[in-house]
């Protein structure tokens, strides 16, 4: 991936309204994180802006209680709410399928339950291995951002019944990955990383590697 990212405006088609240009945001995707995969769990990629959040203490992977499903929520609106600059994000979920191009229907009853207003943007291939082949296919809505307004979405992310999810501003001038067990975070520069992880260093994985 890229450390460069361009420096232009987001088309102003997929800024407005609730209705996302695919062919822009496609466009934009390309300037903001050229040669970058848009499968979820390979954004973290750019590393020297990516960093990595656990959602409980200790780096417990499942909350077990309505306590720590709190406190699951909590970290994700903490982070979002420093993220988010404007009024609306963008949200995008997959769906699965063998073919290059969607077969409805390809997202789980849960996901479209929590984003039933998505519309299809591209798909990427998962593998090409002759007679393997499998597909994502990812789904983006926009949506006016408020605390909470993504809770149904990451406790299903939170107990692994939705996964390939992630978030962003309309301009994708930040990335941000919830999976079970936590968050990962791309930011435009090296800079901008480190200040949100020093933010939150008690949320950090004591792993070499950050995982």
């Amino acid at each position: 991936m890229s450390e460069g990212m361009g420096s232009g405006d987001a088309p102003r088609e997929s800024m407005t309204g609730d209705v996302v240009d695919s062919v822009a945001l496609s466009r934009l995707w390309d300037e903001r994180w050229p040669g970058c995969s848009k499968l979820p769990s390979e954004l973290r990629a750019a590393r020297n802006r990516w960093v990595r959040f656990h959602a409980l203490p200790g780096s417990k992977r499942y909350p077990g209680t309505e306590d720590e499903y709190g406190i699951v929520l909590a970290r994700h609106s903490t982070i979002l709410a420093e993220l988010v600059a404007g009024s609306e994000v963008l949200v995008v979920t997959a769906g699965y399928s063998d073919a290059s191009e969607p077969q409805e229907p390809c997202r789980s009853p849960e996901t479209v339950a929590v984003r039933p207003d998505a519309m299809y943007w591209t798909s990427v291939c998962m593998d090409d291995e002759p007679g393997f082949e499998s597909w994502m296919h990812l789904y983006v809505s926009q949506l006016v951002w408020s605390a909470g307004v993504l809770d149904p979405l990451l406790r299903q992310v939170a107990d692994d019944v939705i996964a390939n999810a992630f978030i962003a501003d309309v301009g994708l001038r930040w990335l941000y990955h919830p999976y079970d067990g936590g968050m990962d975070v791309i930011l435009s520069s090296s800079a901008e990383r480190d200040a949100l992880r020093d933010r939150h260093r008690d949320w950090l994985s004591t792993h070499p590697a950050g995982l």
